[in-house]
Protein backbone atom coordinates (compact mmCIF):
# COMPACT_ATOMS: atom_id res chain seq x y z
CA UNK A 1 0.00 0.00 0.00
CA UNK A 2 1.59 3.27 -0.76
CA UNK A 3 1.47 6.12 1.14
CA UNK A 4 0.95 9.90 0.51
CA UNK A 5 3.64 11.90 2.65
CA UNK A 6 3.06 15.92 2.06
CA UNK A 7 5.99 16.53 4.26
CA UNK A 8 3.36 19.49 6.09
CA UNK A 9 2.04 20.90 2.74
CA UNK A 10 -1.14 20.66 1.40
CA UNK A 11 -1.60 18.13 -1.59
CA UNK A 12 -4.40 18.13 -4.05
CA UNK A 13 -6.20 15.44 -6.06
CA UNK A 14 -7.99 16.15 -8.61
CA UNK A 15 -10.65 13.26 -9.85
CA UNK A 16 -13.97 13.27 -12.14
CA UNK A 17 -17.43 12.52 -11.50
CA UNK A 18 -18.68 9.71 -9.52
CA UNK A 19 -21.84 8.45 -10.04
CA UNK A 20 -24.39 7.08 -7.83
CA UNK A 21 -24.86 3.73 -7.34
CA UNK A 22 -28.09 2.12 -7.21
CA UNK A 23 -30.50 -0.16 -5.23
CA UNK A 24 -31.05 -0.85 -1.72
CA UNK A 25 -29.26 -3.63 -0.53
CA UNK A 26 -25.98 -4.85 0.68
CA UNK A 27 -25.04 -8.21 2.06
CA UNK A 28 -27.81 -8.31 4.45
CA UNK A 29 -31.71 -7.82 4.81
CA UNK A 30 -31.89 -4.29 2.88
CA UNK A 31 -35.44 -3.18 2.85
CA UNK A 32 -37.53 -1.16 4.88
CA UNK A 33 -40.14 -3.08 7.25
CA UNK A 34 -43.51 -2.52 5.08
CA UNK A 35 -44.92 -0.67 8.43
CA UNK A 36 -42.47 1.95 7.45
CA UNK A 37 -42.13 2.71 3.39
CA UNK A 38 -39.41 4.56 2.59
CA UNK A 39 -40.15 8.03 2.05
CA UNK A 40 -39.09 9.71 -1.37
CA UNK A 41 -37.57 13.13 -1.00
CA UNK A 42 -36.05 13.29 -4.38
CA UNK A 43 -37.94 17.03 -4.99
CA UNK A 44 -35.68 18.34 -1.82
CA UNK A 45 -32.33 16.73 -2.49
CA UNK A 46 -29.38 18.10 -4.63
CA UNK A 47 -28.36 15.86 -7.62
CA UNK A 48 -25.11 14.96 -7.16
CA UNK A 49 -24.83 11.90 -9.54
CA UNK A 50 -22.20 14.08 -11.75
CA UNK A 51 -20.26 15.17 -8.48
CA UNK A 52 -16.81 16.40 -8.33
CA UNK A 53 -14.42 16.84 -5.90
CA UNK A 54 -10.87 17.99 -4.81
CA UNK A 55 -9.44 15.85 -2.08
CA UNK A 56 -7.18 17.55 0.02
CA UNK A 57 -4.63 15.89 2.72
CA UNK A 58 -4.77 17.64 5.77
CA UNK A 59 -1.98 15.48 7.49
CA UNK A 60 1.61 17.20 8.64
CA UNK A 61 4.04 15.42 8.64
CA UNK A 62 4.96 16.16 12.43
CA UNK A 63 1.86 13.63 13.38
CA UNK A 64 1.70 9.81 12.99
CA UNK A 65 -2.10 9.99 12.29
CA UNK A 66 -4.84 12.37 11.83
CA UNK A 67 -8.41 12.35 12.26
CA UNK A 68 -10.62 15.14 11.18
CA UNK A 69 -14.21 14.89 12.54
CA UNK A 70 -16.12 18.00 11.96
CA UNK A 71 -16.51 20.78 9.35
CA UNK A 72 -18.07 24.11 9.53
CA UNK A 73 -17.37 27.99 8.01
CA UNK A 74 -14.48 27.30 6.71
CA UNK A 75 -13.06 25.51 9.71
CA UNK A 76 -12.01 21.71 9.86
CA UNK A 77 -11.72 19.51 13.31
CA UNK A 78 -10.17 16.60 14.83
CA UNK A 79 -7.26 15.04 16.12
CA UNK A 80 -3.55 13.42 16.05
CA UNK A 81 -1.35 11.00 17.66
CA UNK A 82 1.14 14.41 19.15
CA UNK A 83 4.13 13.40 17.49
CA UNK A 84 6.05 10.69 16.22
CA UNK A 85 8.04 9.89 19.69
CA UNK A 86 4.44 10.23 21.69
CA UNK A 87 2.37 7.38 19.77
CA UNK A 88 -1.39 7.28 21.69
CA UNK A 89 -1.09 11.19 23.09
CA UNK A 90 -4.33 12.63 21.25
CA UNK A 91 -3.85 16.24 20.41
CA UNK A 92 -7.55 18.48 19.71
CA UNK A 93 -6.33 19.61 16.20
CA UNK A 94 -8.20 22.47 13.64
CA UNK A 95 -7.69 23.28 10.18
CA UNK A 96 -8.55 25.59 7.47
CA UNK A 97 -8.26 24.18 4.42
CA UNK A 98 -4.57 22.80 4.43
CA UNK A 99 -2.09 21.13 6.06
CA UNK A 100 -0.18 23.73 6.98
CA UNK A 101 -2.44 25.35 8.46
CA UNK A 102 -3.06 23.40 11.52
CA UNK A 103 -3.12 24.03 14.82
CA UNK A 104 -2.66 22.55 18.07
CA UNK A 105 -5.89 23.20 20.72
CA UNK A 106 -4.54 20.85 23.36
CA UNK A 107 -4.88 23.11 26.39
CA UNK A 108 -2.49 23.40 29.56
CA UNK A 109 -3.67 21.27 32.45
CA UNK A 110 -5.13 18.51 30.22
CA UNK A 111 -2.68 15.20 29.09
CA UNK A 112 -5.27 14.44 25.95
CA UNK A 113 -7.86 16.21 24.02
CA UNK A 114 -10.23 15.99 20.91
CA UNK A 115 -11.85 18.30 18.77
CA UNK A 116 -15.22 17.07 17.13
CA UNK A 117 -16.67 19.78 15.53
CA UNK A 118 -16.33 23.27 15.20
CA UNK A 119 -18.90 26.46 14.09
CA UNK A 120 -18.98 29.78 14.14
CA UNK A 121 -15.17 30.03 14.69
CA UNK A 122 -15.76 27.99 18.00
CA UNK A 123 -14.94 24.25 18.07
CA UNK A 124 -16.23 21.46 20.69
CA UNK A 125 -14.67 18.50 22.04
CA UNK A 126 -12.98 17.33 25.54
CA UNK A 127 -9.96 16.83 26.91
CA UNK A 128 -8.35 14.29 29.79
CA UNK A 129 -7.37 15.71 32.84
CA UNK A 130 -3.86 15.07 35.14
CA UNK A 131 -6.42 13.41 37.23
CA UNK A 132 -7.65 11.17 34.18
CA UNK A 133 -10.69 13.00 34.56
CA UNK A 134 -12.20 14.12 30.96
CA UNK A 135 -14.06 17.19 30.79
CA UNK A 136 -16.12 18.70 27.92
CA UNK A 137 -14.25 21.96 26.41
CA UNK A 138 -15.12 24.47 23.70
CA UNK A 139 -12.38 26.35 22.50
CA UNK A 140 -12.09 29.71 19.90
CA UNK A 141 -9.62 28.94 17.69
CA UNK A 142 -6.29 28.71 20.17
CA UNK A 143 -5.23 26.48 22.71
CA UNK A 144 -5.29 29.62 25.05
CA UNK A 145 -8.66 30.34 24.77
CA UNK A 146 -10.15 26.70 25.86
CA UNK A 147 -13.51 26.93 28.33
CA UNK A 148 -13.93 24.19 30.36
CA UNK A 149 -17.72 22.62 30.09
CA UNK A 150 -17.57 20.65 32.70
CA UNK A 151 -20.39 20.67 35.74
CA UNK A 152 -18.85 19.57 38.37
CA UNK A 153 -20.25 16.75 40.51
CA UNK A 154 -19.67 14.21 38.16
CA UNK A 155 -17.11 12.04 37.07
CA UNK A 156 -16.73 13.94 33.74
CA UNK A 157 -18.06 14.91 30.31
CA UNK A 158 -17.69 14.92 27.08
CA UNK A 159 -18.65 17.49 24.16
CA UNK A 160 -19.27 15.96 20.71
CA UNK A 161 -21.51 18.73 18.49
CA UNK A 162 -21.61 22.70 18.33
CA UNK A 163 -23.92 25.18 16.55
CA UNK A 164 -23.77 28.83 17.53
CA UNK A 165 -23.72 29.09 21.09
CA UNK A 166 -24.99 25.32 22.07
CA UNK A 167 -22.85 22.75 22.77
CA UNK A 168 -24.09 19.25 23.08
CA UNK A 169 -22.75 16.02 24.84
CA UNK A 170 -23.02 14.16 28.05
CA UNK A 171 -21.75 14.29 31.69
CA UNK A 172 -20.85 10.93 33.20
CA UNK A 173 -23.23 10.20 36.53
CA UNK A 174 -21.73 6.75 37.21
CA UNK A 175 -20.45 3.72 36.14
CA UNK A 176 -21.54 3.20 32.26
CA UNK A 177 -24.82 5.95 32.98
CA UNK A 178 -24.51 9.31 30.88
CA UNK A 179 -26.87 11.80 30.71
CA UNK A 180 -27.26 13.85 27.72
CA UNK A 181 -26.01 17.64 27.73
CA UNK A 182 -26.51 21.30 26.20
CA UNK A 183 -24.14 23.70 27.10
CA UNK A 184 -26.21 27.51 26.31
CA UNK A 185 -24.67 31.04 27.06
CA UNK A 186 -27.74 30.77 29.70
CA UNK A 187 -25.83 27.48 31.16
CA UNK A 188 -26.49 23.66 31.15
CA UNK A 189 -29.00 21.70 30.08
CA UNK A 190 -29.62 18.09 31.18
CA UNK A 191 -31.76 16.70 28.70
CA UNK A 192 -31.68 13.05 29.63
CA UNK A 193 -35.57 11.88 29.21
CA UNK A 194 -37.59 11.36 32.41
CA UNK A 195 -38.36 8.07 31.81
CA UNK A 196 -38.00 5.02 29.04
CA UNK A 197 -33.45 5.61 29.18
CA UNK A 198 -31.64 4.49 32.37
CA UNK A 199 -28.67 6.61 30.03
CA UNK A 200 -28.25 8.87 27.41
CA UNK A 201 -25.80 11.05 25.24
CA UNK A 202 -25.71 13.84 22.46
CA UNK A 203 -23.98 13.77 19.62
CA UNK A 204 -25.33 16.37 17.28
CA UNK A 205 -26.94 20.02 16.83
CA UNK A 206 -27.60 22.19 14.16
CA UNK A 207 -28.80 25.15 16.93
CA UNK A 208 -32.48 24.26 16.67
CA UNK A 209 -32.27 20.99 17.58
CA UNK A 210 -30.68 17.78 18.85
CA UNK A 211 -29.90 14.14 18.44
CA UNK A 212 -28.30 11.32 20.19
CA UNK A 213 -29.27 8.33 21.84
CA UNK A 214 -30.63 6.44 24.82
CA UNK A 215 -29.67 3.04 26.86
CA UNK A 216 -33.72 1.61 27.39
CA UNK A 217 -33.65 -0.83 30.45
CA UNK A 218 -35.61 -3.04 28.57
CA UNK A 219 -32.96 -4.61 26.85
CA UNK A 220 -31.84 -6.18 30.40
CA UNK A 221 -28.24 -7.59 29.81
CA UNK A 222 -28.26 -6.14 26.21
CA UNK A 223 -30.10 -2.98 26.83
CA UNK A 224 -31.44 -2.12 23.82
CA UNK A 225 -30.47 1.79 22.46
CA UNK A 226 -32.45 4.00 20.38
CA UNK A 227 -31.88 6.96 18.70
CA UNK A 228 -33.18 10.07 20.20
CA UNK A 229 -34.20 13.80 18.47
CA UNK A 230 -34.73 16.73 21.14
CA UNK A 231 -35.44 20.41 20.86
CA UNK A 232 -34.14 21.95 23.48
CA UNK A 233 -35.22 20.06 26.51
CA UNK A 234 -35.67 16.73 28.02
CA UNK A 235 -39.35 17.01 27.82
CA UNK A 236 -38.71 17.66 23.90
CA UNK A 237 -37.37 14.17 23.39
CA UNK A 238 -38.82 12.53 20.28
CA UNK A 239 -37.59 8.08 20.07
CA UNK A 240 -36.51 8.27 16.35
CA UNK A 241 -35.81 4.22 16.82
CA UNK A 242 -37.83 2.36 14.11
CA UNK A 243 -40.70 0.12 15.18
CA UNK A 244 -39.62 -3.02 13.24
CA UNK A 245 -37.04 -4.46 11.08
CA UNK A 246 -34.14 -2.92 13.62
CA UNK A 247 -33.04 -4.29 17.31
CA UNK A 248 -30.83 -1.00 17.92
CA UNK A 249 -30.22 2.66 16.27
CA UNK A 250 -28.49 5.48 16.96
CA UNK A 251 -28.48 9.07 15.58
CA UNK A 252 -25.02 11.16 15.08
CA UNK A 253 -26.02 14.34 13.29
CA UNK A 254 -28.52 16.99 12.53
CA UNK A 255 -29.57 19.40 10.09
CA UNK A 256 -32.51 21.49 8.68
CA UNK A 257 -35.22 19.25 9.87
CA UNK A 258 -32.86 15.92 8.51
CA UNK A 259 -31.02 13.36 11.32
CA UNK A 260 -28.83 10.53 10.48
CA UNK A 261 -26.90 7.47 12.12
CA UNK A 262 -27.54 4.20 11.57
CA UNK A 263 -29.50 0.79 12.85
CA UNK A 264 -28.84 -2.87 13.01
CA UNK A 265 -30.44 -5.37 11.46
CA UNK A 266 -28.67 -8.36 12.69
CA UNK A 267 -25.13 -8.05 13.12
CA UNK A 268 -25.41 -5.65 10.07
CA UNK A 269 -25.10 -1.88 10.64
CA UNK A 270 -27.41 0.41 7.75
CA UNK A 271 -26.70 4.25 8.22
CA UNK A 272 -30.56 5.70 8.47
CA UNK A 273 -32.28 9.35 7.25
CA UNK A 274 -35.08 10.33 9.71
CA UNK A 275 -37.22 13.77 9.34
CA UNK A 276 -38.33 13.79 12.39
CA UNK A 277 -40.08 10.35 13.53
CA UNK A 278 -39.48 6.71 13.60
CA UNK A 279 -42.25 6.57 10.68
CA UNK A 280 -39.75 8.96 8.46
CA UNK A 281 -36.99 6.68 8.48
CA UNK A 282 -35.00 5.77 5.15
CA UNK A 283 -32.79 3.09 5.18
CA UNK A 284 -29.61 4.53 2.97
CA UNK A 285 -27.77 1.23 2.93
CA UNK A 286 -26.44 1.31 -0.78
CA UNK A 287 -25.68 -1.80 -3.00
CA UNK A 288 -22.64 -3.75 -2.93
CA UNK A 289 -22.13 -2.49 0.76
CA UNK A 290 -22.84 -4.86 4.11
CA UNK A 291 -22.15 -2.27 6.52
CA UNK A 292 -22.91 1.52 6.23
CA UNK A 293 -22.93 4.57 8.66
CA UNK A 294 -24.32 7.79 8.17
CA UNK A 295 -22.58 10.44 10.16
CA UNK A 296 -22.86 14.01 9.02
CA UNK A 297 -26.06 15.58 7.29
CA UNK A 298 -26.00 19.26 5.69
CA UNK A 299 -28.09 20.66 2.43
CA UNK A 300 -29.94 17.78 2.07
CA UNK A 301 -27.12 16.13 1.69
CA UNK A 302 -25.58 12.87 3.84
CA UNK A 303 -22.09 11.13 4.61
CA UNK A 304 -20.15 8.53 6.15
CA UNK A 305 -19.12 5.43 5.30
CA UNK A 306 -19.66 1.84 4.39
CA UNK A 307 -17.95 -1.65 3.82
CA UNK A 308 -17.67 -3.31 0.56
CA UNK A 309 -19.63 -6.58 0.14
CA UNK A 310 -16.52 -9.53 -0.50
CA UNK A 311 -13.51 -6.90 -0.37
CA UNK A 312 -13.85 -5.60 3.25
CA UNK A 313 -12.85 -2.45 2.17
CA UNK A 314 -14.35 1.04 3.81
CA UNK A 315 -15.07 3.63 1.66
CA UNK A 316 -16.33 7.21 2.50
CA UNK A 317 -19.90 7.67 1.17
CA UNK A 318 -22.22 10.55 0.35
CA UNK A 319 -26.27 10.39 -0.34
CA UNK A 320 -28.78 12.57 -1.79
CA UNK A 321 -31.68 10.83 0.98
CA UNK A 322 -31.89 7.69 -0.74
CA UNK A 323 -29.75 4.72 -1.18
CA UNK A 324 -29.73 4.42 -4.98
CA UNK A 325 -28.38 8.20 -4.94
CA UNK A 326 -24.74 6.98 -3.19
CA UNK A 327 -21.61 8.48 -4.51
CA UNK A 328 -18.72 6.71 -3.73
CA UNK A 329 -15.70 9.28 -2.33
CA UNK A 330 -13.17 6.92 -2.24
CA UNK A 331 -13.05 7.52 -5.86
CA UNK A 332 -12.03 10.98 -5.55
CA UNK A 333 -8.32 9.66 -3.32
CA UNK A 334 -5.16 8.25 -5.38
CA UNK A 335 -5.22 4.85 -5.60
CA UNK A 336 -2.84 4.62 -2.61
CA UNK A 337 -5.13 5.13 -0.09
CA UNK A 338 -7.00 1.60 0.72
CA UNK A 339 -9.59 3.10 3.14
CA UNK A 340 -11.25 6.11 3.81
CA UNK A 341 -14.35 7.66 5.94
CA UNK A 342 -16.50 10.73 5.67
CA UNK A 343 -17.44 12.32 9.18
CA UNK A 344 -19.07 15.45 8.62
CA UNK A 345 -19.99 17.46 6.03
CA UNK A 346 -20.89 21.70 5.65
CA UNK A 347 -23.65 23.58 4.37
CA UNK A 348 -21.65 23.94 0.63
CA UNK A 349 -21.01 20.40 0.49
CA UNK A 350 -17.76 20.27 1.73
CA UNK A 351 -16.67 17.35 3.50
CA UNK A 352 -13.98 16.41 6.15
CA UNK A 353 -13.26 12.65 7.07
CA UNK A 354 -9.96 10.19 7.16
CA UNK A 355 -8.51 7.90 4.55
CA UNK A 356 -5.49 5.40 6.00
CA UNK A 357 -4.80 7.74 9.00
CA UNK A 358 -4.61 10.96 7.08
CA UNK A 359 -7.03 13.76 7.74
CA UNK A 360 -8.86 14.39 4.62
CA UNK A 361 -10.45 16.93 2.97
CA UNK A 362 -13.38 17.00 0.25
CA UNK A 363 -13.87 20.32 -1.07
CA UNK A 364 -17.01 20.26 -3.61
CA UNK A 365 -15.89 21.45 -7.22
CA UNK A 366 -20.14 21.48 -8.38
Amino acid sequence: MRRVNLKGAAFLFVFLAACGGGGDGGGGPQTQPASQPQQSQSGNQPNDATARYVAIDLHPSAYVFTDGWGIGDGEQAGQSDFSNTRPGVTHALLWRGSALSVVDLNPNGFINSVAYATSGGVQAGFGTTTSGARHALKWFGLAASVVDLDPGGTTGSEAHGIAGDRVVGFRMTGLDINHAMLWTTSGPIDLHPTSGFTSSAANGTDGTQQVGSGSNPNGGMGAITHALLWSGSAASVVDLHPATGFSISAAFAVSGGQQVGEGFIGSNAHALLWTGSAQSVVDLNPSGFFDSHALGVAGGRQVGYGVMSGTGATHALLWNGTAASVVDLHTFLPPGFATSRANGIDASGNIIGTADGHAILWVRQR
